[in-house]
């Protein structure tokens, strides 16, 4: 499943071909939206931004189309007057003179009065999105020391999207990695220090990822490595993946465990199990 990053990589891409722009059509294809058709092709697209993992595009008279992608969602953008070759099925297609959007086989799209987004059952539950500009180290900080997530622990709550919005599977092991923390460590058992770097990983690593197409490892050490010719595959995470090879940090082997029924990659060396 896409990761906040990747979803708001998604969004500035759909908003730079799709903002302002005279709509050539909008098509739905799936379930009851269809209706929705003829009142969007005569409206303008005014924004297209993401919330956690959510896609939201707003249109200039007051509607907006919610998606999110789940396990197989995906957009594609093309030029216009082609079609991707692919055998998803089409749910929405958006146009105009020059691009065409397309969404395939995504499960959850709806169609909104943008007015009422903040109480959308999933956008009302999300916590801080850690790629939102106005979001801060403090109001993590907050999150992680709040009655509701501080007895949790680190493993399961980095997936909690009402903890903190757009973490997903591999951020998850890349933040605890660079925290020197343990999945099974919980907020209220950490000093304030390591609360601190807990904090600023979660938005540094997650604003890197988003920066850099999804690179997590340390940036010094992805340049050595590109250097050395190492593919993207083997420089991209500092953990996540690497089961069974050597720590960049302490030369340990890695491991690779279930936790909450997703995979998450640790250092022994690095991450120690608390007692």
């Amino acid at each position: 499943m896409p990761e906040g990053p990747e979803i708001k990589r998604l969004s500035s891409r759909l908003k730079k071909v799709l903002v302002d722009k005279a709509l050539a059509d909008v098509d739905f294809t799936y379930q009851d939206l269809e209706a929705y058709n003829q009142e969007l092709r005569g409206q303008k697209i005014v924004d297209v931004d993401s919330r956690g993992k959510a896609l939201i595009i707003s249109f200039s008279q007051g509607l907006s189309i919610y998606s999110h992608n789940q396990l197989y969602g995906k957009w594609l953008i093309v030029r216009s007057g082609k079609i991707p070759k692919t055998n998803r099925s089409q749910r929405l297609v958006i146009k105009t003179d020059r691009h065409s959007a397309f969404l395939y086989s995504a499960s959850d799209i709806q169609v909104l009065k943008t007015a009422n987004l903040a109480s959308h059952p999933f956008l009302s539950k999300l916590g801080p999105d850690a790629l939102g500009s106005a979001t801060t180290k403090n109001e993590v900080l907050q999150q992680l020391m709040s009655k509701r997530f501080r007895k949790r622990s680190l493993g399961a709550l980095l997936l909690d999207q009402g903890f903190i919005a757009g973490l997903g599977n591999y951020l998850r092991s890349e933040i605890l990695f660079n925290s020197k923390l343990h999945p099974l460590e919980k907020p209220i058992n950490l000093s304030e220090e390591s609360l601190d770097g807990l904090a600023r990983n979660i938005l540094g690593v997650t604003r890197q990822a988003y920066e850099t197409s999804g690179v997590t490892n340390d940036l010094s050490r992805v340049s050595h490595l590109k250097k050395k010719g190492v593919k993207r595959s083997r420089f991209r995470f500092a953990i996540f993946g690497r089961n069974k090879m050597p720590c960049y940090v302490c030369s340990k082997k890695i491991i690779r465990q279930e936790v909450n029924g997703r995979r998450l990659y640790l250092c022994q060396g690095c991450q120690t199990k608390p007692l």
